[in-house]
């Protein structure tokens, strides 16, 4: 969907993702869904919590995972 989105969990980076490379991610997502850059003023706070929430649950989501058998956050 979005290319310039990277895979954040072992073996893809080496080490686990950063909490900055998490939240790059999901900006790039809530551009991609919602069409805007940069949204107007009017849209910034549910803009900005969005990012929050979806970099929330790939936190989540990285934490819980398994790969090859192991957690990914082990």
């Amino acid at each position: 969907m979005c290319r310039s989105i990277k895979t954040l969990r072992p073996p893809a980076l080496p080490e686990e993702a950063t909490e900055e490379e998490i939240r790059a991610a999901a900006l790039q997502f809530v551009r991609k869904v919602s069409g805007f850059r940069a949204p107007a003023a009017h849209n910034q706070e549910v803009f900005d919590h969005a990012v929050e929430v979806i970099a929330q649950a790939t936190t989540e989501l990285l934490d819980g995972l398994e790969v090859r058998g192991q957690k990914a956050s082990a």
